[in-house]
């Protein structure tokens, strides 16, 4: 299991200092979202890459749009040259095999994840939407995303276990994560570091644990400890 930290502060300057208290742990992931992304752009991302060329970028944009323009935003994405992005699985089929089928072409290409859930989702809210269950919509997502070639999903810890027994090799990141059984806060599925372990979770993303403690490097060290030792 790999940590992620969500670099998810009000600016880059708080956001970067983390990343540059942390610039000893080698490979460590940074997750970039919608908002550090519009606001800082490429800058940001080359940013953390100087500080420690060896940490990698999470790209969570979530593209949700039609095939082409998804292809064509992938491609964009590539160029940046972060490590991993994501899309929606509602995006749909054909969406994900255009995607990937563009991505192809590179010499090397960045890990793509479909999101199935959002964590924020609880069972009812997302019922309404999709007409299923969490459970069972992910399952269905998944499927759609392993089978359309892509290297894995966004889903809760809660999912992730029997999304990787019936698909050997594929990759799960679940957001959310409160390592040390911290406040939920906005988030409806969340699992602490054992419970994320035991799900074979791959990527764990942490963000308001560590970025809000009193010592974000200490935070960071424990928790890495901890995740060694689970």
């Amino acid at each position: 299991m790999e940590l992620c930290i969500a670099l998810d502060m009000p600016s880059a300057a708080e956001n970067l200092n983390l990343v540059e208290s942390l610039g000893e742990y080698d490979g460590l992931w940074m997750k970039v979202g919608f908002r550090s992304y519009i606001r800082d752009g490429r800058y940001f991302i080359d940013t953390i890459k100087s500080i420690n060329p060896n940490f990698k970028i999470f790209l969570d944009l979530k593209l949700y749009d039609i095939p082409n323009t998804m292809a064509d935003a992938a491609m964009e994405i590539a160029a940046l040259d972060i490590d991993m992005f994501n899309i929606h699985a509602s995006a749909g089929a054909k969406a994900m095999k255009t995607l990937m089928q563009r991505l192809e072409g590179l010499d090397e290409r960045p890990l793509v994840l479909a999101v199935t859930a959002l964590t924020s989702f609880d069972n009812d809210e997302f019922e309404a939407i999709y007409g299923a269950s969490i459970e069972e919509k992910a399952v269905d997502f998944a499927s759609l995303a392993y089978e359309n070639g892509l290297d894995g999903v966004v889903c809760s810890a809660f999912e992730s276990r029997a999304l990787k027994e019936a698909r050997p090799g594929f990759l799960t990141l679940s957001p959310g994560i409160r390592p040390f059984g911290e406040d939920a806060q906005d988030q409806s599925r969340v699992a602490d570091l054992k419970m994320a372990k035991e799900s074979l979770v791959d990527f764990a993303v942490i963000g308001r644990p560590i970025y809000k403690s009193e010592n974000p490097a200490r935070t960071v060290k424990r928790v890495l400890q901890s995740m060694e030792s689970l």
